[in-house]
């Protein structure tokens, strides 16, 4: 694997990172738009396991607050995501891009404009006729604000529901929960994250739209929803499937929402034969 920075067009500074950049010669690479709440590096093993497969190059990048890369602006929009997206695309000479949860928002909306040839999407946390629900919101905003940064975290694992049996805890035992984890590798990454996290779910709900432009998104789309993720995310994707005639939609049995983080190899023979075209 290889790491660089690029420089996007607002002057801002991308940490790009290439798995299997040996194969560019193979045809160019597939783009990964990582979630809220996790770094490129959580995607490594899935970049490893997906380049193998299909004998090509996988780019992953820090989005912005992560990493190298820029800040993350004060007036963040899903517009942001986009315009850096378009940067790793051009830099890397790609045209396939693939996105998770929140990428997944990211991928959907960019690829009604970028020049995207095939789009894969992975529980997208795209808000279509309002079927992301987040009246949880501004409880999580106000306690990342005020640094109560245990509760803050409670109430997003509650809200999302992606935790599987840690959503349905209590509030007040996720809480006690996390004051527990705060000094795990994973505890300190999502607390670094947590105003990140406010702005980006601010923005799936201000991008909230009806199903029909989607129209726009390139004919060979791939949407696949986790058999153990939340029901949400299948009525956004159903809606999309609904109008986009040629695309493919698909359940990974067995899996929930960090379906790519954990690489299965179900996923990675459906993605590859996606991608091989």
């Amino acid at each position: 694997m290889t790491r660089e920075n690029i420089t996007t067009a607002d002057g801002g500074t991308l940490e790009v990172f290439t798995t299997g950049g040996d194969l560019a010669a193979a045809g160019s690479g597939v783009v990964v738009v990582p979630a809220s709440m996790v770094t490129a590096a959580d995607y490594g093993r899935f970049a490893q396991k997906l380049s193998a497969a299909l004998g090509r190059p996988v780019h992953t990048f820090n989005r912005r607050g992560r990493g190298e890369s820029s800040p993350q602006p004060v007036d963040y929009t899903l517009a942001v995501d986009i315009r850096d997206l378009a940067a790793v695309m051009q830099h890397t000479s790609s045209t396939d891009v693939f996105g998770h949860s929140f990428g997944g928002a990211v991928a959907l909306h960019a690829a009604r404009t970028l020049p995207v040839e095939r789009l894969a999407v992975y529980d997208p946390a795209v808000s279509v006729n309002h079927s992301v629900k987040a009246d949880w919101a501004p409880e999580y905003e106000r306690a990342t604000a005020a640094g109560d940064f245990d509760r803050g975290l409670a109430v997003l694992v509650k809200g999302v529901e992606t935790g599987g049996a840690f959503s349905r805890m209590p509030l007040s035992m996720l809480t006690l929960a996390n004051k527990l984890t705060a000094g795990t590798t994973m505890g300190r990454q999502m607390r670094e994250l947590m105003q990140c996290g406010v702005r980006e779910i601010k923005a799936v709900i201000a991008a909230d739209m009806p199903a029909e432009p989607f129209l726009e998104l390139p004919l060979e789309t791939l949407i696949v929803v986790g058999e153990k993720s939340p029901a949400y995310f299948g009525v956004a994707c159903g809606q999309i499937h609904d109008v986009l005639s040629g695309s493919s939609y698909t359940i990974l049995p067995g899996y929930g929402h960090d379906g790519p983080n954990k690489a299965p190899d179900k996923l990675i023979a459906e993605l590859s034969e996606f991608f091989s075209g």
